[in-house]
């Protein structure tokens, strides 16, 4: 019953059921919907005639015909809409969307439900007071799971991702790849673009690649598609849309035994999903963390270190671990570099800075991941990655790891070539593809430095001296 919930849930989050009476094709036994007179149409076309009623048998595959009423209307059209995603968001975590009954808008019932369950006046409007409760709400199961609005750069989709869940990264074919440190939780976005692969063509190849899956609910529409099931052990479900001829979407994976913690998630995760994110759309703000972790580089014997001004913002106290309190000392917006200084601080290691570009897109990434991804540890960690160009910037890919903002990049020889810089703090982004992370070129960190006057350090550059170099800095905030 909690699967079939969940189909239904996620369904209805994503927007698959508003016309599904009438261009959609349904599989599996998960689906209450009475199914059509069997047709020889092709997926998506309205037969001449139907037999409503008819149970639908395991495995089949039907089109249904019956022109059902539109929804209902919205009774909530005021609301922002960057309010209104962290709204659905916080309706998404408490499990208040579900199956509108009716027909009833999918909005409107979920807070219908919130109201109910929380012994409100039943209207389907929400009151400010509720608006308030319902954000905070949300605000709390973001901090708690590390809540990510992000836009991969590999594919160009906006997906919400909980980052201190999903704390791995790396490349996947045709798209990027998060998961958990045990694997038991994982998201795979992918882009299409082949002349020769249509939406319906696709739809039959996920399910049934790999052989393993098992699918128990599927829906076709001509514009996209839904796919859930069992995939050997565990969970899984598949969202694709196709405009201009290319398609984008994601998938999920994780293990039943994870099945309560992450339907919330999922359901999340699917009302920020965009595949096609309009130029210039606002979103709602990344909550912003009340400790948040970073690394900071040792630009100076003396206790000056660099780091991501972003992360340093609104923070009451700057804490350098092992070496004492941090005071911010000067920032560059157009950078986004700052510079602390830790006083009383001395013989420390600074890095040893590139005097050219790197060579090859291969890079190395040394920092200090955030604790909730390395089981409380603190230890410097290094990840891989490559170079991706774009409009004069180069960004990561896969971007590493929630805490490794404001560390190293090395290029394959060792040398110090850039700083990492967070892109995900804040999304309201106005490009369709702005990435997680990027790095701050040499050059302009050593034009910073100079203008505070700091001479850069000399010497022999290495990932041995890189991660001598780097210390976690945390930042608390009010």
């Amino acid at each position: 019953m909690r699967s079939a919930l969940f189909y239904v849930a996620f369904a209805l989050t994503v927007g698959a059921f508003p016309a599904l009476a009438q261009d959609s094709t349904s599989t599996g036994t998960k689906t209450k919907k009475p199914a059509a007179a069997k047709t020889d149409k092709k997926p998506g076309a309205t037969p001449a005639s139907t037999k409503p009623g008819t149970p639908k048998p395991p495995g089949t595959t039907t089109t249904a015909s019956k022109v059902v009423a539109a929804p209902t209307a919205d009774t909530n059209p005021d609301i922002p809409p960057a309010e209104r995603n962290s709204i659905r968001a916080a309706l998404s975590w408490a499990g208040d969307f579900g199956a509108a009954a009716n027909n009833e808008d999918p909005f409107t019932a979920a807070v219908k439900s919130f109201q109910k369950r929380t012994n409100a006046n039943v209207t389907g409007t929400l009151t400010s007071a509720e608006r308030t409760k319902l954000l905070a709400s949300a605000k709390e199961r973001e901090e708690e799971f590390g809540w990510q609005v992000i836009d991969d750069p590999v594919t160009g989709v906006r997906i919400g991702l909980p980052g201190k869940m999903l704390s791995v990264t790396s490349e996947a074919r045709g798209g990027s790849r998060w998961s958990s440190r045990h694997g038991d939780v994982q998201v795979e976005t992918f882009k299409i673009k082949d002349p020769d692969t249509t939406l319906a063509s696709l739809f039959e190849r996920q399910k049934k690649e790999p052989t393993t899956r098992r699918v128990e609910y599927s829906v076709l529409r001509s514009d996209s598609f839904f796919i859930s099931g069992l995939q050997g052990l565990k969970k899984f479900s598949v969202r694709a849309h196709i405009k201009d001829g290319e398609v984008r979407g994601f998938v999920m994976l994780f293990d039943q035994a994870v099945e309560g913690i992450v339907t919330p998630i999922v359901t999340a995760m699917a009302s920020t999903f965009s595949p096609f994110p309009v130029s210039g759309m606002q979103l709602a703000s990344v909550t912003t963390k009340k400790v948040e972790y970073a690394t900071a580089l040792v630009v100076s014997a003396g206790g000056h270190l660099l780091t991501d001004r972003k992360v340093t913002e609104g923070c009451q106290v700057i804490v350098a671990a092992g070496l004492g309190n941090a005071e911010r000392v000067a920032e560059d917006q157009t950078s986004g570099l700052a510079l602390l200084r830790v006083y009383g601080a001395h013989r420390l290691a600074p890095a040893v800075l590139a005097g050219e570009a790197p060579q090859g897109s291969d890079v190395t990434l040394v920092g200090v991941p955030d604790p909730q991804s390395q089981g409380g540890g603190k230890d410097v960690t290094t990840a891989s990655a490559r170079l991706i160009a774009g409009g004069g910037v180069s960004y990561l890919q896969p971007a590493p790891a929630s805490g490794f903002s404001g560390g190293a990049a090395l290029d394959r020889q060792g040398r110090l070539f850039g700083m990492i810089e967070s892109r995900n703090t804040v999304v309201a982004s106005a490009s369709a593809t702005a990435p997680q992370a990027a790095i701050v070129p040499v050059e302009t960190i050593k034009t910073f430095l100079g203008s505070q006057k700091i001479a850069a350090a000399t010497g022999t550059a290495s990932i041995e001296n890189a991660k001598a170099s780097v210390v976690r800095v945390i930042c608390v905030r009010k």
